[in-house]
């Protein structure tokens, strides 16, 4: 198992906590070690896409600046909101966040997101990781977090994870265009498969998203690190916009994007 019990790690200061943090470091490695063999068969056959930062693109409310919303330390990404926080701009009609989008978009063929989540305990009623893009839906995928339960959207019978709360856990997201399906392993076990949405746009987000109508809790946090995105069978790729066949304008893709 990929997972890690206990505070976030990169925010313990005291000696004490220092050699917590010490130990729970050397249990994380254990597990991952224990379970890397099986977890590696998940991108098997796929190529890690090089990232650079600039393509980790931060949303957090228009009128907060982002050192409060934000921060990034020792490679760990640490997201958090509050209900009351405006959107992202004056006329953007979302709910409060503080997500972090993948500036990488793809149009076909069969991408993967893997990164290690931590959710912190009285999150509740958000989104913390969604692929954007579909024909008639503005996501193809949405994970949300309710009371401790990582569900797909807020559909409370497609139970992903029943207890995500105060651990490290791994998560594999890999979205097949053509055969219009996304599946979703977490510490490298199948948990769900469903049917893909359309579209010819799709880029991976992660972070926390309040969801207006289904009872969002008064602060939502999550962390994130080692997040990679692999693919395979790519005849082109270009920063900030990818496409498996035939052309993009990079341009249109980027406007469309930026409405996200």
């Amino acid at each position: 198992m990929a997972r890690g019990v206990g505070a976030p790690l990169p925010f313990l200061a005291s000696p004490t906590m220092l050699m917590l943090q010490v130990l729970l470091l050397l249990s994380l490695s254990c597990a991952l070690l224990r379970s890397a063999h099986g977890e590696d068969l998940l991108t098997k056959g796929f190529t890690a896409v090089e990232l650079t930062e600039a393509q980790f693109k931060v949303q957090k409310p228009y009128d907060v600046p982002l050192s409060e919303r934000y921060e990034f330390v020792d490679g760990v990404r640490r997201m958090w909101v509050y209900a009351t926080d405006h959107p992202i701009t004056t006329a953007h009609p979302g709910g409060p966040r503080s997500e972090t989008k993948i500036e990488l978009i793809y149009s076909s063929g069969v991408w993967q997101f893997e990164g290690y989540g931590y959710i912190l305990r009285g999150t509740t009623g958000a989104s913390v990781m969604q692929i954007f893009g579909a024909a008639e839906h503005a996501t193809t995928l949405m994970l949300h977090v309710y009371d401790g339960r990582l569900t797909y959207y807020h559909d409370d019978t497609r139970v992903v994870d029943p207890a995500i709360y105060d651990m490290w856990f791994k998560l594999n997201v890999i979205h097949d265009v053509a055969a219009s399906n996304v599946t979703v392993f977490v510490d490298g076990e199948h948990r769900l498969t469903v049917p893909g949405r359309g579209g010819d746009s799709h880029y991976f987000k992660f972070g926390v998203y309040g969801q207006r109508n289904n009872g969002m809790s008064c602060r939502m946090e999550s962390l994130w690190r080692d997040v990679k995105v692999f693919t395979r069978d790519v005849k082109k790729l270009h920063v900030g916009v990818v496409a498996s066949t035939g052309s993009t304008d990079y341009q249109r893709e980027r406007e469309r994007g930026a409405a996200a």
